[in-house]
């Protein structure tokens, strides 16, 4: 769905809703897609949302609109949704969505609906919601296809043909009589077989499979790197639990991009943020800008202690923004690329030293460059008379710049990479690095640096 088309679907559903024109509005919703009708309801108020909810001509299709809208819009929708109708739909949802619907819920509503869910659902569900939430165990789906290992290829073919709902069948995994995962077969494989191949003789028997507890973040790393449709999630003994389909993948990858730059803007760690209303996103950001609010204190402290350098020469304190800046750019840039890299597996605990490193050298060049310009500068300003000096001659303050820029870079550059590897190896979310904390380490080194070197040259 195109911009142009969107606008135009949330203005044509407005009217209906206006107008009361129910029948209307059922035919309309039965031809948008529920991905489509997902992102409609991002645009909508909250009686609009709930309206329009309601007025789904299907179970099926509102289930469906469900598992693909915002979290904070669900929650919305399921606050006020009578019991029976909740059942309803979460019944037509795969496993892994009615466990993630469940677990947005408040405590008692989930257990409400637990307890009136059918005694072996019901247990599947606590088992699925045990796992912790940004797992494999929560990512995957229960509802997995899979065949014994001494059936024939024309057998198994029979079997895909008598379960067409199964979520995946893109690859056919290959079980013994413990239901522990010894081959995975393609389908492509299964129809080029003869028939009456036995699957242990056609199957792959290496097969990369994820344990319940493995971080949903390494799960797509997994999915990534092998270019797989779906990855299976095994327990400690082999045994096949489910399996994470590649959509969901999609899913975590976006959320987890959605979080790491969230962090970085030192905006919170919530990917519904921007339909939290005015106070729920001052709640979410207030507590990371405390850390700007701190550095700052100690950024001003630092300058009130070289007070008496400042007032000999004032002309320092115009340099200052620019120094910081810089500073504080490079140090955000390293530190994006060091926590990409670790989100990626393209930067490693062990290459630690070698990183730092050549980030320490980024920074000398860089320093190098930018300082020695900026030192030109201030001393053919101080020599042409535009810039005041009191207590310190043209080519220090040259000097002092350049050397302020090239010190404070340096730092920016090690502090950048340093402090996300730390993180890392505390098993922290790296990202919390680039935002207020590494700037504002990087402004106070920077000043400290800027008037330690200013002080050596005030006459």
């Amino acid at each position: 769905m195109t911009s142009r088309d969107l606008h135009l679907h949330v203005d044509t559903v407005r009217r209906l809703l206006r107008r009361h024109a129910k029948s209307h509005l059922e035919n309309l919703l039965t031809k948008i897609h529920p991905a489509d009708l997902a992102l409609i309801f991002r645009h909508l108020t909250d009686d609009e949302r709930s309206d329009v909810f309601l007025t789904i001509p299907t179970v099926q299709q509102a289930a469906e609109v469900l598992s693909e809208l915002d979290d904070t819009i669900i929650q919305e929708l399921m606050e006020d949704l009578p019991v029976q109708k909740t059942l309803t739909l979460l019944k037509e949802l795969s496993s892994d969505d009615e466990a993630y619907i469940l677990r947005l819920l408040p405590d008692d509503q989930a257990a409400e609906l637990l307890a009136r869910l059918k005694a072996s659902e019901s247990k599947e569900m606590e088992q699925l919601m045990a796992y912790s939430e940004n797992s494999a165990g929560a990512l995957m789906t229960t509802e997995v296809f899979a065949l014994h290992e001494n059936i024939t290829a024309k057998e198994a073919i029979a079997s895909i043909q008598n379960n067409e709902d199964q979520e995946m069948v893109f690859y056919l995994y290959v079980v013994d009589d413990r239901q522990h995962l010894v081959g995975v077969i393609s389908l492509r494989d299964l129809i080029m077989a003869r028939p009456n191949r036995i699957l242990k003789d056609i199957m792959i028997t290496r097969v990369h499979a994820v344990h319940p507890e493995m971080d949903q973040e390494e799960v797509a790393q997994v999915v990534s790197r092998y270019n797989i449709l779906a990855v299976p999630v095994v327990d400690h003994s082999n045994k096949l639990l489910g399996i994470v389909t590649v959509d969901d993948v999609i899913d975590v990858i976006r959320d987890e991009a959605t979080e790491d730059f969230l962090q970085m803007a030192g905006a919170g760690t919530d990917s519904e943020i921007i339909s939290k209303s005015v106070m729920g996103n001052v709640r979410v950001r207030l507590p990371w800008l405390f850390a700007s609010w701190i550095g700052g204190l100690l950024a001003a402290s630092i300058i009130s202690e070289f007070q008496f350098t400042l007032a000999k020469v004032l002309v320092l304190a115009s340099f200052l923004p620019i120094i910081t800046g810089m500073a504080g750019n490079v140090g955000t840039q390293t530190a994006t690329i060091i926590v990409r890299g670790l989100a990626t597996g393209r930067v490693e605990q062990k290459s630690a030293l070698r990183i730092i490193f050549k980030e320490l050298r980024v920074g000398l060049l860089l320093g190098l460059f930018y300082g020695a310009l900026l030192g030109v500068v201030a001393y053919a300003m101080a020599v042409l008379g535009y810039l005041e000096l009191q207590s310190m001659v043209p080519i220090h303050l040259g000097i002092t710049v350049c050397a302020g820029i090239l010190s404070a870079m340096l730092a920016a550059g090690t502090i950048g990479a340093l402090v996300p590897l730390i993180l890392d190896k505390l098993r922290l979310d790296p990202a919390i690095a680039t935002g207020p904390f590494v700037t504002t380490s990087v402004d106070i080194f920077g000043v400290l640096l800027y008037f330690l070197i200013a002080s050596i040259f005030v006459l």
